[in-house]
């Protein structure tokens, strides 16, 4: 078994040393023959599409190919998979080559050999996969290729991308791809560094001149160095390496950010909306196309995405130039600079393009045209913006010498009318200064006529009192006044009977006659009717005293001297008081219900107050008797209650009520719902004021012809009064 095995061995590395003779001879080898150039592998593979994107080596190996004459593989942008056969023979020292596809933006490369067994032997990369798994470091994608000396070797390659296939294949030894990676990586650190300072030159610009437009350029050109370093392939390395979907996602991302902010730029920067309206429209359904083309690449429908993205970057980048020119016409200058650089960059675009389908040849200027159109590009709109900062600042010079001319001939009319105005001053302080004695004097007699309406309205009330006072100290005067005749009419017989018994007393007769007479007298008097008979009338007269002076103690308490001094008070005396005084009003067909709760005293100006309770009651009263007339059904509520730290003071009635219309009127001055030569209409607005006065509220609930209520809110304590 062993010596079969080592006859084996020895069987391939003849066939293979044969097979490396022959490749020497076969025209379509690649002949590897200097270690200081890269070879490139161009027009002589073989290539198959596979349609069915299922086939596997040992398929494919079956399968004939299509020879490549072009110049450049270009497969255009396709959902197939391609399939790049080709043979390289080794003539150097050198055997552990490398094998570059020198385009970074590939979703799948598979890279097929044999081994020395004449097993196949694949490696995988793209853009599926994070950076840090692949074999060199490097944007591009670089597979090992192990070639002995003198010896050829088939290669096939699988790639499947979303993105347009354009694959330059070099193979080199590792010093040679280092160097060719180290070029342009200093060529494209040229040109990001340019897009780096350009966008922070243009950022200090905007923090001067605070102008949108140049906020939106900033965007703008981050975004187009942002496509040339995917394009590139170092966003991939630098930005998100190990964030595969962004990597192969960027194919619609950037783009469409890049087409958003672009419109953006034109629109601030051309003033799209003012001088073009109409085509203003049209770069919203730009900006709304670029969103709908990436958001189907990011759905699966990535062939269709990516296609629809350079459909609308060419027709965008056409009716940007049309927008250019039409405001052109217009004589705005900055568009001169903007249409200049966008037809600029639309040629270098062409000429990638006609590049990538082998019309022009491929070379250092072709392989970075888009770099250095979009640096000439951003140069030209720089200084587009500078010229518009260049513009603004000569209207500006323009604006502040005209200004200055203003100022001067202003100077000139005000020296002139300064003259005149002193004259016309002096003039009017004079009829001011009249005006202001008349007004002082009118001022005055307000005043005056404030206070009389306020003594007026006090008046009056006095008037209401006095009348219900008098008729209710009448009633117990005239009790004791009726009682006096009888009693004095009492009082005379028993002073006649203490003279009959004086005399009885001292005369000559006999103790039984002295009974008789005294019996007789007593009989004729009837002393024990005159005993009831005094004791009634006295206590009559006591009666009708106890009832005068209650009165007068609730008219004493009801006018309070001291209503301008804050003091503690009984709120329930204060409102039995002012009822008592009222009592009149009321008769019998009112009904009068009152519910004392339990109040601390509080501080307040109790003359005022009383004042106020006078105010309501009586306003209800008006309004009971307005409904009822003398009829029974009135009803009046008075209800006190303790709430936290105020008090509350209800008077309610089943009077007519006050309708919506004039509800919020009924605490202005002067304003009254009653008839002519019935009320002032300083009631409630005195009412009002003292209650603020007490740093309290008032509130009215009312409903027409169902009657009113007013409620009064009251502290206990006042904060800080005044």
């Amino acid at each position: 078994m062993i010596f079969r095995k080592h006859l084996f061995i020895l069987f391939v590395l003849i066939s293979k040393t044969m097979l490396g003779l022959a490749a020497n001879n076969n025209k379509d080898d690649y002949i590897f023959n200097d270690k200081e150039q890269l070879l490139k592998i161009n027009n002589r593979v073989e290539v198959y599409i596979d349609s069915t994107n299922r086939l596997t080596i040992n398929d494919i190996i079956k399968k004939r190919f299509d020879s490549n004459n072009a110049e450049n593989l270009n497969f255009g942008i396709t959902s197939h998979r391609i399939w790049i056969k080709f043979s390289v023979l080794n003539q150097t020292d050198e055997k552990n080559l490398l094998l570059v596809l020198a385009q970074p933006s590939l979703d799948k490369i598979n890279v097929y050999t044999r081994n020395d067994l004449g097993e196949w032997r694949h490696s995988e990369l793209g853009e599926y996969k994070h950076y840090k798994d692949r074999f060199i470091d490097n944007p591009n994608f670089v597979f090992p290729a192990s070639l002995p000396t003198n010896t050829a070797k088939d290669f096939y390659i699988n790639i499947q991308s979303k993105d347009q296939i354009q694959i330059p294949i070099y193979i080199g030894t590792e010093r040679m791809v280092s160097q060719q990676e180290s070029n342009r990586s200093t060529l494209f650190g040229i040109y990001i560094g340019i897009i780096i300072i350009m966008a922070f030159y243009h950022f200090f610009i905007y923090c001067t001149v605070k102008k949108t437009s140049y906020l939106f350029y900033i965007l703008f050109i981050v975004c187009v160095g942002l496509v040339q370093m995917n394009f590139r392939g170092y966003a991939f390395k630098f930005l998100w390496p190990n964030t595969p979907w962004i990597a192969l996602n960027s194919t619609f991302l950037i783009p469409m950010f890049s087409g958003l902010t672009t419109a953006f730029f034109v629109k601030g920067f051309l003033h799209t909306k003012f001088y073009t309206p109409k085509l203003h429209i049209g770069i919203n359904v730009y900006m709304l196309l670029c969103v709908f083309a990436a958001f189907m690449g990011l759905i699966g429908f990535s062939v269709f995405g990516v296609q629809l993205l350079q459909i609308i970057a060419l027709i965008g980048a056409l009716y940007g130039i049309l927008i250019a020119y039409v405001i052109i016409q217009k004589n705005y200058r900055p568009a001169k600079f903007f249409l200049f650089a966008f037809a600029l960059f639309f040629l270098c675009v062409v000429i990638f393009v006609l590049t990538n389908f082998n019309i022009l040849p491929y070379n250092i200027l072709t392989a970075h045209i888009l770099e250095l159109g979009s640096v000439i590009q951003i140069t030209l709109l720089s200084f587009a913006l500078a010229d518009e900062i260049n513009s603004y600042r000569k209207e500006k010079e323009i604006s502040q010498a005209h200004a200055l001319n203003t100022l001067k001939e202003n100077e000139r009319i005000i020296k002139e009318q300064n003259v005149f105005l002193e004259k016309e001053v002096s003039i009017r302080t004079a009829d001011l200064s009249k005006s202001n004695d008349d007004l002082q004097k009118l001022l005055h007699d307000l005043k005056q006529a404030q206070t009389q309406l306020v003594v007026a309205e006090k008046l009056a009330s006095l008037g209401m009192l006095t009348a219900g006072i008098a008729h209710e100290i009448n009633n117990p005067i005239n009790f004791v006044t009726s009682n006096v005749n009888p009693l004095r009419r009492d009082i005379d017989q028993i002073f006649e009977a203490l003279t009959e018994l004086e005399r009885i007393g001292i005369s000559s007769t006999t103790i039984a006659e002295k009974k008789e007479e005294i019996e007789a007298l007593k009989s004729r008097l009837e002393t024990e009717y005159l005993k009831e008979e005094v004791k009634s009338l006295l206590m009559g007269i006591e009666e009708g005293a106890k009832r005068t002076a209650g009165i007068v103690k609730s008219l004493s308490i009801f006018s309070r001297v001291d209503e301008y001094d804050l003091k503690l008070a009984d709120i329930n005396l204060g409102m039995k008081s002012t009822l008592v005084i009222l009592n009149t009003l009321f008769k019998d067909n009112i009904q009068v219900e009152t519910n004392y709760g339990e109040l601390p005293l509080i501080e307040c100006y109790p003359g005022k107050l009383n004042q106020v309770f006078l105010n309501l009651l009586t306003n209800s009263s008006y309004a009971l008797k307005k409904k009822f007339g003398d009829q029974p059904g009135g009803k009046l509520q008075v209800i006190t209650r303790l709430n936290n730290d105020f008090v509350y003071i209800h008077v309610k009635d089943n009077g007519n009520g006050i309708s919506e219309k004039v509800k919020h009127k009924i605490f202005d001055p002067f304003f009254t719902t009653k008839d002519v030569g019935e009320g002032t209409g300083l009631g409630l607005s005195i009412a009002y004021q003292t209650i603020q006065k007490h740093q309290g509220e008032i509130f009215v609930n009312s409903v027409l012809n169902e009657g009113t209520e007013f409620i009064l809110k009251l502290p206990v304590k006042q904060n800080n009064p005044s």
